[in-house]
């Protein structure tokens, strides 16, 4: 199993933590809990392989669908564990995004494609499966809100295409850097702007 399989399939893991948890929160039942995990965990590499013309990797290899069902199995029978863990969301989020950031970053360079339509494909990958977790249980999805998510994504992409080398360090470097940098922006409340409102010439009421 190669270390890009590795990245992938613990990308795969922590998303649907994120997912599973997220379900439990919204006080979904056993599938629900078991269907977003899912969602959360494959969207992004179904989505990266689909702009990728390449097989997708889900279907092509069962381990892929055996990790989120075994995520959901524990955060739904550790429930009330998870439901005191208000932050473990963004944590297993952010370690997902890193993961898949740079599993999509480096398959599309390894298809060929330019730093620009890699940084794209990492980024798309990246944010895939919380952002149809999130919709599916209607909320708004993190990477369009005001939240440092976005950035750490297209700083993480832009620095594996930069330097364009496949090798181990560089690779979980780049995933460290994303995660290190969602974190440091949940913790420091770092956000993006937003356009100013108008303000409304009547007072209310």
């Amino acid at each position: 199993m190669t270390s890009l399989v590795v990245l992938d399939l613990l990308g795969v893991f922590v998303f649907a933590l994120s997912g599973a948890t997220l379900a439990v929160q919204q006080r979904l039942d056993a599938f629900g809990v078991m269907f977003l995990a899912g969602v959360a965990a494959l969207g992004g590499g179904v989505l990266r392989d689909l702009l990728l013309d390449a097989p997708v990797a889900a279907l092509q290899d069962g381990r892929y669908l055996l990790v989120p069902p075994v995520a959901a199995a524990l955060v739904f029978f550790f429930s009330p564990l998870v439901e005191r863990l208000g932050p473990a969301v963004r944590l297993f989020d952010a370690a997902g995004l890193g993961l898949f950031v740079v599993t999509g970053t480096t398959k599309a360079l390894e298809a060929g494609l330019g730093v620009v339509s890699a940084v794209v494909v990492g980024c798309l990958t990246g944010i895939g499966g919380g952002l149809a977790r999130d919709l599916l249980v209607g909320v708004v999805p993190v990477v369009l809100r005001r939240e440092f998510y976005a950035v750490p994504a297209v700083l993480g992409a832009l620095v594996l295409a930069a330097v364009d080398t496949r090798a181990p360090a560089v690779v979980v470097g780049a995933a460290l850097l994303v995660f290190g940098l969602r974190m440091v922006g949940v913790w420091r409340d770092w956000h993006a702007p937003v356009a100013p409102q108008r303000r409304s010439d009547h007072p209310p009421g």
